[in-house]
């Protein structure tokens, strides 16, 4: 007899029980697409959360994809403070690779499980509202054309959807009011329908194994901490550059509702698992309010 193998199961126990009937959003894209090994491993965890009665809503990016497609057609492109600059022909390439090629593969790979899983684009039913986004540098407003930021969710067909045990996918393309079209950073995405959905737990998959108050040194990982702490971090410049942006949707969405944010590194195989149903986890977990576990 395996006493290892039982001692894992006995451990998650008490997790599965907790969180059955609740939430996960959980934020699925970047180099974690491209890595076969770890894209098996994330739709396994899925399936397996799934299964034990968990609610899963999954937003997913796909920028080398996107830049993929770009580099067969011979379109060039361009990078503002991380942002792709995406004009009408880019932003047509862009919808197509999200709504169409990543979201319908996540999608199918799921329903091979057996899993309800519905596709699904911000623009549908008008799931998500957005408006243009402009970057701003020494007081100059800059357009970057067709990348937009979410004005807001509806939350009532995620719900409809999680109702009747579906499992949303959804792609980050929003429209504002006058019927354009916008790609919207994924994580901004999964941020505010985890703040609709009051979410338990918001789940980033990164390509970093978590927070750190020193990048080069693996002693100094944050394994715990709050929004509260979170800003100081980044007034001490502790969390710094591509982090920052990360960080506020992570404080956005616990101070709209989510419970608590995770952030694993997607490139460790079953890190989802890992986190959610082990006593140690194995990412940075963001409580919700400053004693909130």
């Amino acid at each position: 007899m395996d006493h290892q193998k039982i001692s894992i199961l006995i451990e998650a126990l008490p997790y599965i029980k907790k969180f059955r009937g609740k939430t996960f959003v959980i934020k699925y894209g970047g180099s974690i697409m491209k890595n076969i090994d770890a894209k098996k491993a994330f739709i396994e965890d899925v399936v397996l959360l799934k299964l034990v009665g968990i609610n899963i809503v999954i937003v997913h990016g796909g920028g080398p994809h996107i830049s993929n497609w770009l580099n067969k057609l011979d379109i060039q492109t361009e990078f503002i403070k991380g942002l792709r600059v995406t004009d009408e022909k880019i932003m047509e390439i862009v919808e197509m690779v999200l709504s169409g090629n990543v979201n319908k593969s996540i999608t199918a790979d799921l329903c091979k499980h057996g899993i309800h899983a519905v596709g699904i684009s911000g623009r549908d039913n008008n799931l998500i509202e957005a408006t243009k986004k402009y970057l701003y540098e020494e007081n100059e407003k800059i357009d970057i054309g067709y990348v937009g930021e979410v004005v807001s969710v509806n939350g009532k067909i995620l719900m409809d959807l999680l109702e009747r045990s579906y499992l949303p996918v959804i792609s980050p393309i929003g429209c504002d009011k006058e019927g354009n079209v916008y790609n919207i950073n994924a994580d901004y995405v999964a941020s505010s329908v985890s703040a609709v959905l009051k979410a338990e737990k918001l789940i980033l998959l990164t390509d970093v194994a978590g927070l750190y108050k020193d990048i080069d040194d693996s002693s100094s990982f944050i394994s715990s901490t709050n929004a509260e702490e979170i800003r100081e971090y980044m007034q001490k410049g502790i969390i710094k550059g591509g982090m920052i942006p990360k960080m506020e949707c992570c404080i956005e969405a616990i101070e709209n509702g989510t419970k608590n944010v995770h952030l694993i590194d997607g490139r460790e195989a079953h890190s989802l698992l890992l986190e959610i149903f082990t006593n140690d986890g194995m990412g940075t977990m963001i409580k919700g309010g400053k004693y909130n576990g």
